[in-house]
């Protein structure tokens, strides 16, 4: 089976999900700077979920651009990952309402790292069909993709004692990922020049 499908049906779900989040943020009720400073929780808490999903669309798309067909292993990946991904809007909204508690924070953190493995075992199942060796190629090591889980866990581990240094670790892993990733880049010009 070809992706195209499963690359248009993961950009909509994904494009919801950014919707849903920001029709949870909360217009001030005065037009005062006073009463917009009391919606700052829920923009940063909106910003942090939007650069989430924006990394996982963005390296979404390069996985696919590398992967030529797909099966249906690789469908229900897929799935898996959005599954995740839609939980985004819920457990964002709820640390905001609750301005990060600890139960929220946590459960924020296992949000990120189901997202995470669900991920990694999307690619796990890319792998093995078609295309798959190309995708394993362009990855390479992937020291980002493994060490995200693991700080993931301890900012779960950290919540524990302060919800903020979970809140670091969690946007600290977002900041390692906005560093522009050209591995596939780097793999596609490579395949090209080769078959040219």
């Amino acid at each position: 089976m070809r992706t195209s499908r499963l690359e248009a049906f993961s950009d909509g779900v994904m494009a919801i999900i950014i919707t849903i989040m920001v029709l949870e943020l909360k217009v001030p009720a005065a037009p005062t700077l006073q009463a917009l400073g009391g919606s700052a929780t829920g923009f940063l808490t909106y910003l942090l979920s939007f650069v989430y999903v924006g990394i996982y669309w963005s390296n979404h798309h390069h996985m696919f651009a590398v992967v030529e067909r797909v099966n249906g292993t690789v469908l229900w990946g897929n799935l898996d990952l959005l599954f995740w991904l839609s939980l985004f809007p819920v457990t964002t909204a709820w640390m905001d309402q609750t301005r990060f508690s600890r139960t929220p924070v946590i459960l924020y953190g296992v949000n990120l790292l189901l997202a995470a493995l669900a991920y990694h075992v999307l690619q796990l199942a890319i792998f093995h069909v078609e295309g798959g060796s190309g995708l394993r190629q362009a990855l390479g090591r992937d020291l980002k993709g493994k060490i995200s889980p693991l700080l993931y866990l301890f900012g779960i581990a950290l919540a524990f004692v302060n919800p903020w240094l979970a809140m670091l670790t969690f946007t600290s892993v977002a900041i390692i990922w906005l560093v522009p990733d050209r591995r596939v880049e780097r793999y596609l010009a490579t395949r090209e020049s080769s078959s040219a």
